[in-house]
């Protein structure tokens, strides 16, 4: 390696174990369109802004979900309880029965999961090409937590918080 030049397959591999080695919680991000609910698993989401209040969400580039979104969209982040590891795993996978034996309804505009930890509801205000990936922030519209213990992913695998 030259120095001053980075080796970007050296870089990206330690990245990539570097965040492996960063909890995170675990969401399943959902639109409705057309009536039919869509979703997707995702665990880069974060809080943006507490006035106005909004969120911000990655979505993959090649996300069948990014696909369905516009400015305006509503979009439910609903954040899974500890217990829901297959939910994780059923809206990570690919495939149109995502929503099967899943329960749901609509709740602010947006499929919201039936158990879970917390959900939010947000309108979609700006889409940001990043990289591989594109952000996805909006404006909350409501937002609730369950008090269920919230589902994480470390070092790939699921888990959860323990308090001390």
């Amino acid at each position: 390696m030259t120095a001053g030049v980075l080796d970007r397959d050296v870089v990206t591999s330690a990245f990539r174990q570097a965040m492996g080695n960063v909890a995170a919680a675990v969401s399943v991000v959902t639109v409705l369109q057309d009536g039919e609910p869509h979703g997707t698993t995702v665990s880069a989401f974060a809080s943006l802004s507490m006035e106005p209040p909004m969120l911000l969400v990655s979505l993959d580039e090649r996300s069948a979900l990014l696909a369905k979104l516009r400015i305006g969209s509503l979009v439910g982040v609903n954040v899974l309880a500890a217990h829901q590891d297959q939910v994780a795993l059923r809206f990570a996978g690919k495939g149109d029965a995502r929503f099967d034996g899943i329960g749901w309804q609509v709740e602010d505009g947006a499929p919201a999961l039936t158990e879970r930890h917390a959900f939010v509801s947000m309108s979609v205000t700006t889409l940001v090409e990043a990289g591989d990936h594109t952000l996805v922030l909006g404006e909350v519209q409501a937002a609730d937590t369950s008090g269920n213990a919230p589902l994480t992913y470390w070092q790939r695998t699921f888990g959860t918080h323990r308090t001390f």
